[in-house]
């Protein structure tokens, strides 16, 4: 077989800047635990002031400066060898409310390589890997991804996208937040909407644990609560609204957590559900948003929903095979009531 050399280099160049990232994402996960994104975000440094001002080793912190550099993700000036975050850069890596932080990723990142051996056997046996086996690194950044996004949309662009339901959540609703995790999603809502009750439900033990502190934390917890159930077997009926938050294509029986759904929402019930942005072809979804989620799909999501006996819609489900969830479940109506760059939002009637 002949290789075409511009072809190789030019793949040899991408791989090259795969695995520098790769192997960067260590230095980027230090960066957040140590506090030197965010101790760079007040303004210019040495290496020497830096480690001063964190208590760290000077050697080590003047290499990651050079790393992280290198990399674009601080600032430099090397004739006077002094670092910085441009404001770009400290809305990506240091600032917890911005839109664009995402240190989440870096976290998930870390997760996911933790999840080599046992992924390894899943392919080899076709067993399945359940969300609760997986390191606790995945839990925290799966809220610190996904928190920025609820911030920013939730209660100002999502909920108001749906018919009649912020009037119903300002009037005093009944919500339930399915696959809930550690509750960022919830909490945000209950901060919104004070007249409403809230109950966010999850299998995994541990997170609903973690959402029960987070709400006491948050001052919401007269209203909002925490109950370990599946998507299937929840209880409750009358809700005005239940939530799905990029949770559904990880589940093992997507047509039965729907139908469990309609049966609990109230007879004027809406289900807001939220999955990442994903055409209905393998074509449309071949970039690098798509290489990210099907690498997330590929050692999260589908084990997760093998695990619980099914195969799985995986992360790029797209909207027509949504849609077909929700119409084999019964419901009346499915849109799309909006989007982001990263999300599709929908909202699904009985």
């Amino acid at each position: 077989m002949d290789i075409d050399q511009t072809r190789l280099e030019d793949l040899m160049g991408r791989v090259v800047g795969d695995m520098a990232a790769a192997w960067s994402n260590t230095l980027v996960v230090l960066g957040d635990r140590l506090g030197l994104y965010r101790a760079l975000a007040d303004g210019p440094q040495t290496p020497s002031g830096l480690a001063t001002r964190l208590s760290l080793a000077e050697r080590y912190v003047r290499e990651w400066l050079a790393n992280q550099a290198a990399g674009g993700y601080v600032s430099a000036d090397p004739p006077t060898g002094v670092y910085w975050l441009s404001a770009e850069q400290a809305a990506v890596l240091a600032d917890e409310e911005s839109p664009a932080f995402a240190i989440g990723l870096a976290l998930g990142a870390l997760a996911a390589h933790r999840a080599a051996d046992r992924a390894e056997h899943a392919f080899r046996t076709g067993d399945g890997i359940g969300w609760h086996e997986h390191d606790p690194t995945l839990f925290v950044a799966t809220e610190r991804l996904f928190r920025p996004g609820y911030l920013a949309n939730l209660a100002t662009e999502w909920i108001p996208a749906l018919d009649g339901v912020a009037d119903r959540l300002r009037g005093g609703g009944r919500v339930a937040d399915v696959g809930c995790g550690h509750g960022a999603s919830t909490i945000v809502l209950a901060q919104a909407f004070p007249a409403s009750t809230f109950t966010g439900f999850d299998y995994h033990e541990e997170s609903t644990a973690r959402a029960r502190k987070a709400a006491v934390e948050a001052g919401v917890a007269d209203r909002v609560s925490f109950e370990v159930a599946s998507a299937q077997a929840f209880p409750g009926t009358g809700y005005d609204l239940v939530c799905l938050f990029d949770c559904l294509h990880d589940m093992g029986d997507p047509v039965g957590a729907a139908r469990h759904i309609r049966s609990a929402l109230g007879a004027d019930g809406s289900v807001l559900l939220v999955e990442p942005a994903a055409g209905d072809r393998l074509a449309d979804n071949l970039h690098p948003v798509g290489r990210l989620f099907y690498a997330a799909s590929t050692l999260i999501c589908v084990p997760n929903a093998v695990s619980q006996g099914g195969s799985g819609l995986g992360a790029q489900a797209g909207e027509a095979n949504l849609r077909a969830v929700f119409e084999q479940a019964g419901y009346a109506s499915f849109r799309r009531a909006t989007e982001t760059p990263f999300n599709l939002v929908f909202e699904a009637r009985p």
